[in-house]
């Protein structure tokens, strides 16, 4: 008996085992907080942060700027992701590409095409993009110019981006709106065909041509244009817009009332 007491007292005085749960890799927290991101945004803030001050580097800053950027912050976004980009720069670190583009668009979000300018041409001086991935930030670099009222750079942007991605109806549709701004009528109408061939069933892309098509004095092909985008997207902002569209635009009655006699 004395003994298995003595057995039992050993047992109790031992410390208890070490957790055999190994710390979340970097990338295995990012994938972790991209999730919360998607359920919890703010909650996603607050892990980041934390995360931050017990030494998270770039990936941590990664976490920061996609949680503030869906909740709609983006100039706290962008330069999340900025100093991922210059974090990512010291350690040379090829992700550093993404992470400016990233921080890019954060900053047209925000409404700062000097901002978006000066990322995007980080990005482009890396050259690890892909070159369609090159073509996409040559496109938003032209969103940019256009924030800036630099039609010329804006122009010579979204005319490289196609070059590097002409399978891109956004890509076409930025082009077209930026025709308008140039007043060129006829190229506002060929990109946008051309965005609408890519993808007929885009509701903004419908609209916009609808608007194009009205501008041009096309009012029949606008109206079905409209139509379509509310029978694809009934929901959809688009929608909203195409049905302001044709209220706007709507024919009057054939036999308008006269007016009354005094």
């Amino acid at each position: 008996m004395i003994s298995l007491l003595l057995a039992l007292a050993a047992v109790q005085a031992e410390p208890p085992a070490q957790s055999q749960t190994q710390p979340l890799s970097d990338q295995e927290a990012s994938a972790k907080c991209a999730g919360l991101v998607k359920s919890d945004a703010e909650q996603a803030v607050v892990i980041a942060n934390d995360w931050l001050v017990k030494g998270g580097g770039m990936f941590a800053r990664q976490c920061a700027g996609q949680a503030y950027a869906a909740l709609g912050r983006w100039e706290a976004a962008a330069g999340a992701f900025a100093e991922a980009a210059k974090e990512a720069e010291t350690s040379v670190d090829p992700r550093r590409a993404d992470f400016w583009v990233q921080a890019g668009n954060a900053w047209l979000a925000a409404g700062n095409g000097a901002r978006a300018r000066e990322a995007f041409d980080k990005a482009l001086a890396t050259a690890l993009l892909t070159p369609q991935l090159r073509g996409e930030v040559y496109l938003d670099r032209g969103r940019a110019g256009v924030l800036l009222n630099d039609m010329a750079g804006a122009r010579s942007d979204i005319n490289e981006g196609l070059q590097l991605v002409p399978d891109d109806p956004f890509g076409w549709y930025i082009s077209s709106a930026l025709a308008l701004k140039e007043g060129l009528l006829a190229r506002a109408q060929d990109d946008i065909a051309e965005a609408v061939r890519l993808a007929p069933e885009d509701p903004n892309l419908l609209v916009h041509a609808g608007n194009v098509a009205g501008i041009s004095g096309e009012i029949e092909a606008a109206k079905g244009l409209y139509a379509k985008a509310i029978r694809v997207a009934p929901d959809s902002d688009a929608a909203k817009a195409a049905r302001a569209a044709l209220a706007a635009n709507a024919s009057p009655p054939d036999n308008p009332p006269q007016p009354q006699s005094r």
